[in-house]
């Protein structure tokens, strides 16, 4: 194994052990963890905090392939059977349909009863306004942006409103990228009441503030004299970060008109919801979570189980020591630190994993940036069996009780194929039921 940093001593650190250790807390770890929960093991999550607070809320299950053709897929089912049939090894194929389905399904059920509901249609994509004012599509779309898809679809009368202070959200661009598609949209731009107008506005701060009623009130009055007739508002994603549900029904109320989000660039409100909220499930389910630590060290002994010194990911000193009868590792890739690129070759640090990845590094990146064919490093990763373990050059899983979920996977290219949320929830899944079923759980 590759160790990292001060090992310490037996004595300097605290000791626990577990049943499983999920390695990660972006989608695919918080929803391994959640789903182990669910299955009553006893699990330890470790990680730092890092690509779920950039997500925009949106759960792609598939929308795009072949990549270099930019098809958009209606149906995002057989998108995932024409993508299995061009790619074998992608992640998809080692789920069936039915369990690729129970994982959304368990994973939205649990956000609602959190609070953040979402909607979807079984067999269809929904097309979602981004930031910038361009369609993706998209399998689940939080209710609090549900109304903006259903009124572009029926082409309603729609205001879209921005704020002074607030960078990088253009009402106006939104409204121009979709003016061919929705010619009845318009945009404006308003103070925020709260706060003075020359002050910046942070979209987390915006939706913590209209939590209060009279904040709402007074951003009422502002909205009120733009809406010449408007049957819905399309708006930053602000409206509250615990009563969302609530925060929205009394504004549109006040203003009367229905009201939908979009979500900011990172980092995002409706990406801190999430997190918060699936924080809020996992403690509630008694699972020790490590948060803003690494293992920085993994040791594989001789009786099969796995010894993780979890530590500082600055110091890298070690503050805990766990042993665990098995590991999902769902760390990402590069910005999850799942996968290291060095300047030659892609390395997984932890347990020194084969990664597959283009032989050469010239080619890891076609010449053109947006070159519509993608780049081949985006298609690297961990290759894994049919119960989601690593496998080494011979296909042989390296140990059979390390597991791997997640855009660590290889094959895959989750920002061209729109399939991120949808692979890591599958995937954790499948590795959480694979798990359980050797352990015999």
């Amino acid at each position: 194994m590759t160790p990292f940093g001060n090992t310490g001593s037996a004595s300097e650190v605290d000791k626990s052990s577990c049943e499983l250790a999920v390695i990660g807390t972006g989608f695919a770890g918080m929803a391994a963890t959640l789903f182990a929960a669910h299955k009553g093991i006893p699990t330890v999550q470790v990680g730092l905090n890092a690509s779920i607070l950039y997500a925009s809320g949106f759960l792609d299950l598939m929308g795009v392939h072949p990549i270099a053709e930019g098809r958009i897929w209606d149906n995002p089912w057989e998108a995932i059977d024409a993508a299995i049939n061009d790619i074998p090894t992608h992640p998809y194929a080692r789920l069936s349909k039915t369990d690729i389905r129970h994982a959304l399904e368990e994973f939205m059920g649990s956000m609602e009863a959190a609070g953040l509901p979402y909607k979807y249609r079984p067999d269809a994509n929904t097309s979602v306004i981004t930031p910038v004012g361009t369609l993706k599509p998209t399998y689940g779309v939080p209710e609090s942006m549900w109304n903006g898809a259903e009124a572009l679809e029926k082409q309603k009368k729609c205001l879209m409103l921005d704020f002074w202070g607030l960078k990088g959200f253009s009402a106006v661009q939104i409204s121009e990228m979709l003016r061919e598609r929705w010619p009845g949209i318009s945009a404006a731009r308003i103070p925020f009441p709260v706060v003075g107008p020359s002050v910046d506005l942070y979209p987390e701060k915006m939706a913590r503030s209209l939590e209060l009623r009279i904040h709402r009130e007074a951003l009422a009055r502002e909205i009120r004299p733009h809406l010449n007739g408007a049957e819905v508002v399309g708006m930053p994603a602000i409206f509250g970060m615990h009563q969302t549900r609530a925060v929205m029904a009394d504004l549109a109320d006040l203003i009367g008109a229905d009201l939908f989000e979009i979500p900011t660039i990172p980092p995002s409100v409706p990406g801190l919801r999430i997190k918060e909220k699936l924080d809020e499930l996992i403690q509630a389910k008694g699972i020790q979570a490590f948060t803003q630590k690494l293992v920085l060290r993994a040791t594989h002994e001789k009786n099969g189980q796995f010894l993780l010194d979890v530590g500082e990911p600055t110091t890298k000193t070690i503050t805990h020591r766990l042993r665990a009868r098995g590991v999902i590792l769902a760390g990402g890739r590069f910005l999850g630190r799942g996968l290291y690129a060095g300047r030659k070759k892609i390395i997984e640090p932890l347990f020194g994993l084969p990664v597959f990845q283009p032989r050469e590094r010239t080619h890891w990146h076609r010449q053109s940036v947006f070159d519509p064919q993608g780049h081949a490093v985006n298609m690297s990763g961990l290759e894994i069996d049919s119960d989601f373990r690593p496998v080494n050059d011979t296909g042989q899983a390296v140990w059979e009780n390390l597991y791997a979920a997640g855009t660590i996977l290889a094959h895959q290219d989750w920002m061209r194929m729109k399939c991120g949320a949808g692979i890591s929830i599958a995937t954790a899944y499948g590795a959480v039921h694979a798990f359980a079923k050797h352990m015999g759980f």
